[in-house]
């Protein structure tokens, strides 16, 4: 605990700020920006800007809807040594928060005196550290978000900084150089105590696990990079050079032209949270969702200038046909289930049903019960002859807070986490996807991974860390009731059994067999998950607003009128 205490003290010294001054939620209001005018800090053209602005003013002019969570704004909170705490909390914090900010504060990662991030996780009594001492961009997007809703903005903004420098160094993969606007997965600061220097080095996917480079880590940066505005208020960041270049970087990557014949975006296994063979390959989900997203918080970040007007064009085309694409083929409900288990297959031309030639047969016997009559999800896959029926729960969040799912979809997700408890949440928050897979299946699509075994890592494994964005998607639907049992269920256990990194098992009873303890962002995604249910205005940074005008007509079956 001392040890504790001169972190924290040390923090103190580094005159992280307190944005306390800034105006509140409802001098935020987009409606009337006369509001801004006394507020000098801010860019009163730039603010309209960072509000979701549809992608049909952008060709056509017509005005855009706002939702009241996504105009929410979120204002600076307290010091550093002591978690934000909301005048409008109705119960009294539970008594392991503290003990949440005390480890999280522990993790803390400084690179010539500045903190840049957090490490994976904090468990020293591991006998293999690997890369778990290292900053993960998509791990610190909880801790992140924890230190914005407790004002504390100057960490995010310099992890921001230090890995759009990452993103200029020159990748090389063997002989093999990686397109200009990856991201790395991970970096690691080195202190020499002789020399009093620090270096980082940063691993872009060369020392990973398969040797994949992230996809999903340019998509985190720039939704962090639309959080800290969304939460500071401050467009400067986002506004410089170096920002705009970076997120140009990686648009150039995603939006680049190919044989592609559909908008998703086509990816290895490995790419994203599940970074092992899951048989993720091709569209997953958890990339499409994002990819939507990072798209959206690019739209409203980048300056329409002669470069970045470009870029808004394409992107604001690409949303269009990712929208549409993703809303017709990847959601999945009674109705839809019913449509392929008849389909018919060999069929030519556009008037084709079945367009991607899916077989009845290979439906898995396990979805037909596990569809309620009422509710639906984006299943996990689609692309020829294939749909991967498996529930993921990163990629339906996501749906969710970036209205990727419309709001009867959004609903209908709902409906099915409240209707399947036992099987997606069981005993801790969350399972990853549903089922496992195992047997013969698991050695074909696994590669016989010792890891990821039934019900255990990725492999339908329970992650802590899924608790934070499935609290966003509760509140984003009116559902906070099934958070505060999410979070009931996460407190019964987490601060016990030390944090760790993921459950096993079916209900998600045991604690992973190689989960690391102390685990980063199972600490700050259940800060996160507390302080928004909290304060649900919190919800804005991390929350996009329905485009209305992009809405297309979807023929599919409506299963929340059954």
């Amino acid at each position: 605990m001392d040890g504790v205490k001169v972190i924290v003290d040390g923090m103190k010294g580094l005159g992280l700020k307190n944005v306390s001054s800034v105006c509140s939620i409802s001098e935020m209001d987009d409606y009337d920006l006369s509001k801004l005018l006394d507020k000098p800090r801010l860019n009163i053209e730039r603010q309209r800007s960072f509000d979701e602005r549809s992608l049909s003013e952008l060709s056509i002019g017509l005005s855009r809807g706002l939702d009241t969570y996504e105009s929410a704004y979120s204002p600076g909170r307290s010091a550093m040594d002591s978690p934000a705490s909301s005048a409008r909390n109705s119960f009294e914090p539970h008594p392991m928060v503290a003990d949440a900010w005390e480890a999280l504060r522990r993790s803390l990662v400084h690179f010539r005196g500045q903190p840049v991030g957090t490490i994976a996780a904090y468990d020293h009594a591991s006998e293999e550290v690997l890369n778990y001492d290292q900053v993960f961009v998509r791990d610190f997007v909880p801790s992140a978000l924890a230190f914005l809703m407790n004002g504390e903005p100057d960490i995010v903004k310099n992890f921001l900084l230090k890995t759009l420098q990452l993103q200029a160094w020159e990748k090389r993969i063997d002989r093999f150089k990686l397109g200009e606007g990856v991201l790395p997965a991970s970096f690691k600061v080195l202190h020499d105590p002789v020399r009093k220097t620090d270096t980082i080095v940063a691993d872009f996917g060369e020392s990973a696990i398969g040797r994949v480079a992230p996809v999903d880590s340019g998509f985190w940066w720039i939704i962090l990079l639309r959080a800290y505005t969304k939460s500071t208020g401050d467009s400067s960041l986002a506004e410089t050079p170096e920002c705009q270049k970076g997120m140009r970087l990686i648009l150039t990557l995603c939006l680049s032209e190919g044989f592609d014949t559909f908008p998703t975006l086509l990816c290895a296994d490995g790419c994203s949270m599940i970074d092992r063979r899951m048989g993720i390959y091709g569209y997953p989900i958890e990339i499409q969702a994002l990819f939507f997203m990072a798209l959206r918080c690019a739209l409203v970040l980048l300056k329409p200038d002669e470069e970045g007007n470009e870029f808004i064009e394409r992107i604001a085309k690409r949303l269009h046909a990712l929208s549409y694409h993703m809303r017709s083929y990847f959601w999945l409900d009674f109705q839809q289930l019913n449509d392929i288990y008849r389909y018919k297959t060999e069929e030519y031309s556009h008037t084709a049903v079945n367009k991607f030639n899916v077989i009845p047969d290979s439906i898995p016997e396990w979805v037909f019960d596990f569809m309620p009559t009422r509710g639906g999800y984006f299943i996990g896959n689609v692309s020829p002859a294939r749909m991967d029926f498996r529930w993921f729960a990163l990629g339906n969040c996501i749906a969710i807070l970036s209205s990727l799912a419309t709001p009867e979809q959004a609903s209908a997700i709902m409906d099915l986490i409240e209707e399947r408890w036992e099987e997606l949440v069981g005993e801790m928050p969350l399972k990853i996807c549903y089922p496992a897979i195992e047997s013969h299946e698991w050695q074909i699509v696994t590669g016989c991974d010792p890891k990821n075994t039934r019900w255990s890592y990725h492999n339908g494994g329970s992650w802590p860390v899924l608790l934070w964005m499935l609290t966003a998607a509760c509140i984003k639907t009116g559902r906070p009731q099934i958070a505060r049992k999410a979070i009931d269920l996460a407190e019964s256990r987490l601060l016990k059994d030390s944090w760790p990194e993921y459950y096993d098992g079916k209900l998600g009873r045991f604690i992973g067999k190689q989960a690391r303890k102390y685990q980063t962002w199972s600490i700050a995604g259940y800060l996160v998950a507390k302080m928004m249910l909290e304060d649900p205005s919190h919800l804005g940074m991390i929350s996009l607003e329905e485009d209305r005008q992009m809405k297309p007509v979807v023929k599919r079956s409506a299963s929340w009128t059954c």
